[in-house]
């Protein structure tokens, strides 16, 4: 009889017993649909070779629907013990004003929230584009790692993390560097003598250019400016995206300062002897 009377307290709702069975019913059911759906993401992810997914709106979708099912748990969970039925009922007059402190005290995380569905919706960018955006450190440049419900995470080059709020992303200028076309021009400026070749230093510089593997197409060289100082010729070439550019200007220079030594063309000794654009 003892026995009896313990199992109808715990299907009870109304008891202590009965909402704590029922409180770990709901929650292992949230669990397991969350389970289930981010094995679902994860395979239509790895199938993605094979079949065009967009990743971004996946993952986005995915973590937002995660966040639902809780909600709808809990409020599943609400329904069934009368406890929590007439507490909401009794604080039913003062939801206005909850409101209100709450959303005062969470506006920056429901502010990356919306700017996150924005950025969902109109897309100007997508996980592994790259991007140049501002930042305190200055202009960074880097992929997108993640979009997630609050921040979006871009790694940079040197393999930092620079992590930008969802409202920040959606209100400043960012340059994607990869959508729709990757390819960037490497542009390098060089200053030489008044008395120098100038026919005989564009040649090399063209030579020089033309044969890197990493320069696709020569833009042109030429003449950008002209003082007392010297004659600056601005060297322009096509790559396949920013960082194979950002390798370039590298051995550009390298190889224009021998060239131009063995060749007697003369650098002025100025500041701004050769400048990198772009």
């Amino acid at each position: 009889m003892p026995f009896h009377f313990q199992s109808i307290n715990i299907v009870n709702p109304a008891t202590f017993e009965g909402g704590v069975v029922y409180a770990i019913v709901f929650l292992a059911g949230a669990l397991v649909l969350n389970r289930m759906l981010r094995l679902g993401v994860e395979r239509a992810l790895a199938r993605g070779s094979r079949v065009h997914i967009d990743r971004t709106r996946v993952k986005f979708i995915s973590q937002l629907a995660q966040i639902i099912i809780y909600i709808v748990a809990f409020f599943m969970y609400a329904r069934y013990i009368p406890v929590l039925s007439n507490l909401g009922n009794a604080g039913l007059a003062s939801v206005g004003v909850l409101s209100v402190v709450a959303g005062l005290a969470a506006q920056n995380t429901l502010g990356n929230l919306i700017a996150g569905i924005s950025l969902l919706l109109y897309r100007p960018f997508n996980v592994g584009d790259r991007l140049q955006v501002a930042a305190p450190t200055g202009l960074e440049t880097g992929e997108i790692e993640s979009l997630s419900l609050g921040y979006t995470i871009i790694k940079t080059d040197d393999n930092r993390r620079v992590v930008v709020p969802n409202s920040l992303m959606a209100s400043q200028t960012t340059i994607n560097m990869t959508r729709d076309d990757s390819r960037a021009i490497c542009s390098v400026s060089v200053v030489i003598s008044l008395d120098s070749d100038l026919d005989r230093a564009r040649a090399i510089l063209l030579e020089i250019a033309g044969g890197n593997p990493k320069a696709k197409k020569i833009d042109g060289c030429p003449v950008t400016h002209l003082d007392g100082s010297g004659i600056e010729l601005t060297l322009s070439v096509w790559c396949d995206n920013s960082v194979i550019a950002g390798g370039l200007k590298c051995d550009l220079l390298e190889a224009i300062k021998r060239r131009f030594s063995a060749a007697g063309i003369k650098i002025p000794p100025v500041e701004r002897v050769i400048t990198i654009k772009g």
